[in-house]
């Protein structure tokens, strides 16, 4: 074999990181492998690429191959090439992520997916391959583009109280945040609408609901922001 052909001895994949919130927790979407390598292990959602499709397209496949999830937006993050990262051959993966909500996708497990669910990102335990390490990073870019876009805004209710638009910036960025400051920040970039309504049904006193300014909503979407905490 030539040099010049061992250049193409090279195989590619693609992981879907999929983290999903569910009001409460950010959590990731994982399978159980039911073939070897890492056999009985669970990992993200990713396989082979095919010789004739694009990487996003196969991002695509094999997510709904393996757990049945299909029309989630997928956003492309970097390439995982350590040479030994597979132990079958030299795999270069890309790695995809996005930002659900759980209940409105059930994962259902296939091909060799054993089992499909939504795991707590704060109780995992060693992955396959090198997915602790893929997850990782995916999750450092989720924090930075939370802080750069309104990205996520979609996982809460078109109407919602400032707590819960709290606690989903507190989820995604694993840290509690100041009430105080967090209420001015969000509410001195005129991007909520107060409500005359409060919340109904509550033990406590109910809060006051509000609901995204849509045009200032796709303003951000298109120019960005920093939301610096």
């Amino acid at each position: 074999m030539s040099e010049v052909d061992s250049f193409f001895k090279s195989a590619f994949s693609v992981d879907n990181v999929i983290f999903g919130f569910d009001g409460g927790d950010l959590k990731v979407l994982l399978i159980q492998r039911g073939a070897p390598p890492f056999k009985g292990m669970w990992a993200l959602p990713g396989d082979l690429v095919y010789p004739n499709e694009n990487l996003e397209t196969a991002a695509e496949r094999v997510l709904e191959q393996l757990t049945g999830l299909k029309g989630v937006y997928l956003e492309q993050v970097r390439a995982f090439g350590a040479v030994n990262r597979h132990p079958l051959g030299r795999v270069i993966t890309i790695a995809f992520y996005s930002l659900v909500k759980t209940k409105d996708f059930v994962p259902t497990p296939a091909s060799f997916a054993q089992r499909a669910s939504w795991h707590n990102i704060h109780h995992l335990d060693k992955l396959a391959f090198d997915h602790n390490e893929i997850l990782h990073d995916c999750l450092i870019q989720l924090k930075y583009r939370v802080r750069m876009a309104p990205i996520g805004f979609e996982l809460l209710p078109p109407k919602f109280t400032l707590t819960e638009l709290q606690q989903l910036y507190e989820s995604i960025l694993e840290t509690e945040l100041d009430k105080r400051n967090f209420r001015k920040k969000i509410l001195s970039m005129n991007l909520l609408e107060e409500l005359d309504e409060t919340q109904e049904g509550v033990a406590h006193r109910p809060a006051k609901l509000y609901q995204f300014d849509q045009e200032r909503y796709r303003q951000f979407v298109e120019q960005g922001y920093s939301f610096d905490l």
